[in-house]
């Protein structure tokens, strides 16, 4: 038997053992679904056994249309569909030990799927930046959030699963006034081969940033573009995801006012346009590109710098560009990686 052929009975092993543990999950729970199956009925909110699911990195999920919407009661307290923090909490408790969770008597509200590694709604969270949305505690902060509004975890209990060169543009400065106006864009170093990109550099083809400025107002924009490979599926279409982060510095009080955070999804056209472009495509080019976008975090008030940039990094994360950027190097173990893989080539 060849390799290749033994890897193919590995997987296939592998995936039968991942089922028939599922299906093992799914029959222990059955009076918990039962009993859930009656809640959600009692609230308009038909079920069947095919609602349920056992994901390994998450636990007993039920699935349905707007279901964790429908069971909070409450509207999106944004225009922009984000939820109140602080009005979910008054509902349902934020668990303290497990981020990214609200906690019910029937069921656990989850954070959206684009927190998860690859942003897919299998993965358990990514690091940190869901830790650190939990654990942002100011008078000075209101905070909001994108929920997974299909999906709802329905063992409320301990239980989580355990997993943390080229450039242009001018640099960071952590006096913000100090900044440049402009755009900036970071790249993986180009003679690395892809398969070093996806692991060392979270598959990300580019980063762009922009500056701008008016009145006594700062604005921050950034782009996390990654390979083509890096694919999800909504309304039927396939889509390239690209994390979008903006926010607002007030040069007067010398804090940011505002920050949020997007997933943008763009067609494959638009992706092939965007990616080798920056932020001033839009005013160069009239044709330009806007891609579809689900904002998924906002934090209103008064942040500081230092806390600004640890969101940003954890937002775009395992992307050693955010680090490169904010520090002016890669991490010393990519760099260590890098000059070992060219000595290697060479």
């Amino acid at each position: 038997m060849s390799s290749d052929d033994e890897m193919k009975l590995l997987m296939e092993q592998h995936k039968k053992a991942m089922d028939d543990h599922a299906r093992s999950e799914l029959e222990r729970s059955v009076d918990l679904i039962a009993r859930f199956t009656q809640m959600a009925t009692s609230r308009d909110v038909p079920l069947d056994s095919n609602s349920f699911s056992y994901i390994e990195t998450i636990g007993i999920v039920a699935t349905a249309p707007e279901l964790a919407r429908k069971l909070l009661g409450i509207a999106p307290s944004e225009r922009d569909g984000l939820f109140s923090y602080d009005e979910i909490a008054q509902r349902l408790p934020p668990n303290r030990f497990q981020e990214g969770y609200f906690v019910g008597k029937d069921y656990m509200l989850m954070a959206h799927p684009c927190y998860r590694r690859g942003m897919h709604p299998m993965a358990n969270w990514a690091p940190k930046f869901i830790d650190l949305f939990w654990g942002l505690s100011s008078p000075k902060i209101k905070k909001f959030i994108a929920i997974d509004e299909d999906r709802v975890r329905v063992n409320v209990d301990g239980s989580a699963y355990m997993e943390a060169d080229t450039w242009y543009g001018a640099p960071f400065n952590e006096d913000i006034s100090k900044i440049e106006k402009g755009t900036i864009k970071l790249r993986p170093p180009l003679d690395l081969d892809p398969r070093y990109i996806d692991l060392f550099f979270a598959k990300t083809y580019c980063l762009d940033i922009k500056w701008s400025e008016s009145g006594r107002t700062k604005t921050f924009q950034a782009l996390e573009i990654k390979t083509p490979d890096v694919q999800v599926v909504a309304d039927n279409q396939t889509y390239f995801p690209a994390r979008y982060l903006h926010a607002e510095f007030d040069l007067t009080s010398g804090v940011f006012s505002h920050f949020d955070g997007a997933i943008q999804l763009f067609t494959e056209e638009e992706y092939l346009r965007r990616r080798d472009s920056d932020f001033n495509m839009t005013f160069k080019n009239h044709d330009h590109i806007k891609a579809r976008s689900k904002k998924v975090f906002k934090l209103n008030g008064s942040l500081p710098v230092d806390l600004w940039v640890e969101f940003c990094c954890h937002f775009l994360t395992g992307n050693p560009l955010t680090f490169e950027y904010f520090t002016g190097a890669y991490p010393k173990h990519i760099t260590d990686i890098v000059a070992k893989v060219r000595t290697r080539t060479q």
